[in-house]
């Protein structure tokens, strides 16, 4: 297996500098993928549609993300199977580190129960009038990975931890307790090593302890 920590250049060369769309085929494949909106009124998925286009139709701003090149298209991901845990599809500009990561973590006795990746669908942004998020997330071009949701909850008018944090996704969050995460732990430090943010660290309203992406969003 290789070392997680010596990975770290190669990777965010990988990040910053791979060209639009080089994670997947050439311009004239095909790009398929599942959607759906996040209506923050219903509290559910809607407006659920199966895409297929050429690549070179994808549009840049939105199916595209610039800093990686990973795009909505399934295409473009590639499972992540851990004996044990339920597989995941990643982008292939990270899959292969990021399953390094999560052996490493599993060898060294670290509850692996639950992952989540991609994901395309528009949980972000702005909401229309219907009450739909209108931006696709992290999830959505396979750079993002959830580890132990259940255990890592998403919380929001959480400027710093504390009783006042609303939990509106996953378990609750109690660190020290096995499969959790925590600032410093090994399993934050090494998907740290390959130009990760953690959820947990972020700025803002919100904490997502569960969470790993470029941006930590």
């Amino acid at each position: 297996m290789r070392d997680p920590t010596t990975n770290h250049a190669a990777i965010m060369f990988l990040i910053c500098a791979c060209p639009i769309a080089s994670a997947g085929a050439d311009d004239g494949s095909l790009c398929s993928y599942d959607t759906y909106a996040w209506n923050v009124e219903q509290r559910a998925a809607v407006d659920r549609a199966r895409i297929e286009k050429p690549r070179a139709e994808l549009s840049e701003e939105e199916e595209v993300d610039a800093s990686t090149g990973c795009s909505v298209c399934e295409q473009d991901q590639v499972w992540v199977e851990l004996d044990g845990v339920p597989p995941v599809r990643i982008c292939r500009v990270l899959a292969a580190d990021i399953e390094d990561v999560l052996r490493m973590l599993r060898d060294q006795g670290f509850p692996l129960e639950q992952l989540e990746g991609y994901r395309p669908g528009r949980t972000r942004g702005e909401v229309d009038e219907r009450g739909n998020r209108t931006s696709f997330s992290n999830h959505a071009y396979g750079i993002a990975i959830d580890i132990n949701p259940h255990l890592n909850g998403l919380y929001t008018d959480c400027i710093e931890f504390g009783p006042g944090c609303r939990l509106i996704r996953g378990g609750p969050w109690r660190p020290g307790h096995p499969g959790t995460l925590s600032d410093g732990d090994a399993a934050v430090r090494a998907l740290e090593a390959l130009g990760l943010r953690w959820g947990g660290s972020i700025r803002g309203r919100q904490k997502d302890y569960m969470h790993f992406s470029p941006s930590g969003y």
